[in-house]
């Protein structure tokens, strides 16, 4: 195991941990809203969620903002843009993931410093896309049907990618060893052994053997672990980064597998009481991503380390976030309406024919000069009004602490 000194006290890490993430989101009002689930689900509450229209029970990402949609690799190598975070993957009403989608979009938009009448035509196209896949008139989406420069860059970059991509990107090192940065820190000794355990267990062996060219004989030996800082939101929760031996050559590519550690925890957005789900909260984010993200659901598993629940996934080279924080107006159009057709295809594959028809009818519905319908564009307003606010709040009490 590399070193990396000694390991930080709970209230330490407590207190490191909020700093990053109040810094985080003190960034831009963008970061703001990726980083503050809760507000928009308090939005929700508050506005009364009988103002928006009630779809079909299904799988929904929860937190559908920009930041969660990217490059994702299948175990088999195929690469599509999915769903990338379901930590508040719930059963519930997919209206919600539109009205999240379009927030993050409206937000990026004032980021790149475009003027209103783009965020109108933004969420227009938003509903375009996602009725496009409910209808089934767009099979499988691809770069070269979209020809979108935003989104075709980032596929194209994660088709090129590789195991030394991924591990300067993330550690730093093609050697496998977790270094001493201030994003990894050093583990407790029973975090340590809750690891060790876990990595032996058969649920980790069947991960990590189900990748393409490796064998479920192969050999399983924990090379490395550290805690990890990462993310925002989910920033004070466990989260830990493996790296996993796989086989006997462990210089070859398929040798080494990155694993991600993330304690799973009580999602905020609102379920749906008519179906049942998952209890434990690790595999109800494990049904979730496979329901609505199957590269990425199919590269999980649940399990539990030390009495809390956690989500173990296999990162891959593929895996990249995307990044869209400086867009012409076409270009932030065409990305809204890219997106919202992944959207509208992760939730269109829960539904029957006839369910899908329903629901697309119910999304058009408008009634004003605008496409997009008025249920979806007040609560987009009314959200960038408010998180606006919060995010000047924020901004004025992480520079008093500071």
């Amino acid at each position: 195991m590399s070193g990396r000194g000694e390991p930080l006290s709970q209230k330490q890490r407590a207190e490191l941990l909020s700093t990053t993430r109040a810094r985080k989101m003190a960034r831009s009002a963008h970061a703001y809203v990726r980083g503050n689930t809760l507000k928009f689900y308090e939005w929700l509450d508050a506005n009364d969620r009988a103002n928006l229209p009630e779809g079909p029970p299904i799988w929904i990402c929860g937190d559908c903002h920009l930041g969660n949609l990217g490059p994702v690799a299948s175990k088999e190598g195929r690469v599509d843009i999915q769903i990338r975070d379901l930590d508040q993957t719930v059963i519930g009403n997919p209206a919600h993931d539109l009205v999240r989608l379009g927030l993050s979009l409206a937000t990026a938009s004032r980021g790149s410093d475009l003027p209103g009448a783009t965020t109108a035509r933004m969420i227009e196209e938003m509903v375009r896309g996602y009725c496009e896949a409910l209808s089934g008139s767009v099979s499988r989406q691809t770069v070269a049907e979209r020809k979108n420069k935003a989104v075709g860059d980032v596929l194209h970059q994660a088709l090129k990618r590789r195991w030394k991509h991924l591990a300067r990107e993330r550690i730093k090192d093609v050697r496998p060893t977790i270094p001493a940065t201030d994003k990894f820190w050093s583990l407790r000794k029973g975090e340590q052994a809750a690891i060790q355990d876990i990595v032996q267990s058969d649920a980790v062996r069947g991960l990590v053997t189900s990748l393409k060219g490796r064998s479920a004989d192969d050999k399983i030996k924990l090379l490395d672990a550290a805690y990890w800082i990462k993310g925002c939101s989910s920033l004070g929760r466990l989260r830990y980064a493996v790296l996993v031996g796989v086989g006997n050559n462990r210089e070859a590519e398929n040798g080494i597998c990155f694993l991600d550690f993330k304690e799973a925890t009580k999602a905020a957005a609102p379920r749906s009481k008519a179906v049942g789900m998952p209890h434990d909260y690790a595999e109800r984010v494990v049904a979730g991503a496979k329901a609505l993200s199957p590269n990425l659901g199919n590269r999980m598993t649940a399990a539990t380390l030390a009495d809390t629940p956690v989500v173990i996934r296999e990162l891959m080279p593929q895996d990249l976030k995307l990044e869209v924080d400086s867009l012409t107006s076409d270009q932030a159009v065409n990305v809204a309406r890219y997106l919202s057709g992944v959207v509208g295809h992760a939730h269109a594959r829960q539904m029957d024919k006839a369910t899908r028809q329903s629901w697309r009818r119910t999304v058009q519905k408008v009634s004003s000069n605008l496409d997009a319908p008025p249920w979806l564009w007040k609560a987009v307003v009314e959200l960038v009004a408010s998180h606006e606010a919060a995010y000047l709040e924020h901004c004025r009490r992480y520079a008093l602490a500071a």
